[in-house]
């Protein structure tokens, strides 16, 4: 099988319902975060880890981030007749060739394994990552490139991770780890959703994968589980079942669970300090309010 990853999964057809009413007419991945959309970094983290080709699954309403993703003719000459040439190039960043980007419509919201399985005949019988914008990860090296290079070693199919609390693991499917080797562990099973005291690990999967094609067949084997829903999770794990490696990569770089409210704030700050245009008055304002607050307590 070929190291090489250059096709990318986007599961984006859900409803975003933690983000009503806004999201009643604004998809959730093109919510800004600082002055990007959501989907913006999930592209940019994939072209860093050498994808080529950009696959969406959709669903109904969606057509506002098919948009996002089409050239601006009129506002590109206008930004270059006016001279405003860094708005330009952050504009142009966000435009996708002809032929790059695919759409394929999920009628019907079965879960994240449904919605990879979609994409089966745009794949074909080739390894591919899977992004979830939910997820925005904050890294020197993008995530996605740091698990291509490592796949690029290992072959197999990979899942990023991260230690979470025990408390939490069952809000994420944990790694049941056969072997610890640093940044990489071999898997020997994986649970999704595991009740409260059941987890065999606090290493938790997060939204990027790199997957061997074989991850494709299995998804048609296997039946709804947690939530009612067809769980790629249980069709990674028939993997392990089936005698092929899977491993988990503790990446480098914070991670912000921009699916919900609060993540999606604390990414907000965390980005917003990062810039170098906004962070001495954007620190200051926030230095000011915990002073205020301090104060009236």
């Amino acid at each position: 099988m070929q190291r090489k990853v250059t096709k990318a999964v986007f599961p984006v057809a859900g409803l975003g319902t933690r983000f009503l009413p806004a999201t009643k007419s604004v998809p959730k991945e093109i919510m800004t975060l600082v002055d990007r959309p959501l989907i913006q970094y999930a592209i940019d983290e994939a072209r860093a880890a050498g994808i080529t080709e950009f696959i969406f699954v959709t669903a109904k309403g969606k057509s506002a981030l098919e948009d996002y993703f089409d050239h601006a003719s009129e506002l590109e000459s206008k930004l270059e007749k006016d001279g405003k040439h860094e708005l330009l190039e952050a504009l142009r960043s966000s435009n996708m060739e002809s032929g790059a980007i695919a759409y394929i419509r999920q009628h019907k919201a079965l879960g994240l394994g449904h919605a990879v399985g979609c994409a089966r005949k745009l794949i074909g019988n080739e390894p591919f990552a899977v992004l979830l914008p939910d997820d925005v990860i904050a890294a020197e090296k993008p995530c996605l490139q740091q698990m291509a290079e490592a796949f690029a070693e290992t072959g197999g199919s990979m899942v990023a991770a991260m230690e979470v609390p025990p408390a939490r693991a069952s809000s994420y499917g944990v790694l049941d780890i056969q072997e610890d080797m640093g940044s990489m562990v071999s898997v020997k099973g994986m649970v999704e959703k595991p009740k409260a005291g059941t987890a065999p690990s606090n290493l938790a999967v997060i939204g990027r994968y790199i997957l061997a094609p074989t991850v494709l067949d299995n998804l048609e084997k296997i039946t709804p589980s947690a939530g009612g829903e067809l769980q790629l999770t249980d069709a990674i794990a028939m993997e392990i079942a089936q005698d092929r490696p899977v491993f988990g990569y503790r990446f480098r770089g914070e991670r912000f669970d921009c699916g919900s409210k609060a993540g999606f704030l604390q990414a907000t700050v965390a980005f917003g300090l990062a810039r170098e245009d906004l962070r001495d008055e954007f620190s200051s304002y926030l230095q000011q309010i915990v002073s205020m607050r301090e104060a009236a307590q």
